[in-house]
């Protein structure tokens, strides 16, 4: 049983602020610290190559002492909004009536929704009252290939279906004005906010490329290398430096493996879809990648026209190599890490 991918659509929050535009409330915020401090953050802001990002509230709003239930409202109250802009988008780019659809995947670690945002998207398209709904919420950065593994199995075992997955991250609503540290210094200036939709199917007419195989790589006792801490003011950023060192220990065991079952190597991928997670994750892969004349410029233009979207980023990423139109029997590898900490790889083929 083959399954495809049918089309990616993405739909941006209506604020959006350049970096340089960016420097002034991160003075504003660090006011009280001491002057030092204040140019390490603000180069650290200016050399994240995070150009522009954007956000579902105002920046000005971003960096206000707003509660936790406060940003969460704005969350959840744009969630549906832009969520639904972005299935829609996707829905008439591939001509799909959204009651043709047999399972929904709603994807987000950036707020708190009970009902999922899933729920919603039942009731604002009508959507079959069978549709089997998914929603994934704590698997950060690494979700959205996470959510394309759940719908591929899905698809498999159900023959002639369609599944959509709608990937909303706003990490502006996680800000915590109280949280001067580096790592939230860090994680503001790599973030962004961002939503995305990706079609699947496993019909026969199917077209796009096939989802040749998945597969998830867990590494062993390192819950503590990225996540959240939840606090009385929000959710707190968990980000540890060694996440880069990490990642390069890991790499060939993550890469060659999961590729030799399919009888491929480095040199048979002509696409590498990658989260961008950061520079730093960025360059590190690019060194890996470099000898090998791989190139990850899809993966670094996101990084820069968008920042970090936690899980939407690779999918943005994945549109942007279909809209160089691969060439057909061409291989693609998309690669996301995220808290657990784990790295998950989908191989595709054209």
């Amino acid at each position: 049983m083959k399954v495809k991918l049918q089309d990616v659509q993405t739909v941006q929050p209506p604020y959006s602020r350049n970096t340089e535009d960016i420097i002034p409330l991160v003075e504003f915020w660090l006011a009280n610290e001491d002057e030092r401090y204040r140019r390490k953050a603000v180069k650290i802001f200016e050399g994240a190559q995070v150009n522009k990002r954007y956000s579902i509230m105002p920046p000005e709003t971003v960096f206000s002492a707003l509660s936790f239930e406060e940003r969460n409202k704005i969350y959840t109250k744009q969630a549906k909004i832009i969520a639904a802009k972005a299935m829609n988008k996707a829905l008439a780019s591939s001509n799909w009536k959204a009651s043709s659809l047999d399972y929904i995947i709603t994807v987000s670690c950036t707020g708190i929704m009970i009902p999922s945002l899933d729920a919603f998207l039942i009731n604002e398209f009508g959507l079959k009252q069978s549709i089997v709904r998914l929603p994934v919420t704590e698997m950060g950065c690494v979700a959205g290939v996470s959510a394309m593994i759940y719908a591929s199995e899905f698809l498999k075992a159900n023959p002639g279906k369609r599944a959509a997955i709608v990937a909303f991250e706003a990490p502006t609503a996680t800000f915590l004005m109280e949280d001067t540290s580096m790592t939230n210094i860090v994680s503001s200036a790599i973030f962004g906010d961002g939503c995305a939709c990706v079609l699947m199917s496993s019909e026969e007419e199917a077209v796009g490329p096939e989802i040749c195989g998945s597969e998830m790589y867990h590494f062993y006792d390192q819950t503590h290398m990225m996540g959240f801490d939840l606090t009385n003011q929000g959710l707190k950023m968990v980000l540890d430096e060694a996440v880069p060192e990490t990642i390069t220990a890991h790499f060939p065991a993550i890469l060659h493996p999961f590729l030799e079952k399919f009888g491929l190597t480095l040199d048979d991928l002509e696409h590498l879809i990658f989260h961008p997670g950061g520079k730093k994750i960025v360059q590190t892969v690019e060194t890996l990648f470099k000898d090998l004349g791989k190139d990850i410029s899809s993966t670094k233009k996101v990084l820069r026209e968008f920042g970090n979207m936690s899980s939407a980023t690779v999918l943005y990423v994945l549109k942007d190599v279909l809209e160089k139109q691969p060439k057909v029997n061409d291989y693609g590898l998309m690669l996301s890490f995220g808290p657990g900490f784990t790295a998950q790889r989908l191989l595709l083929k054209w």
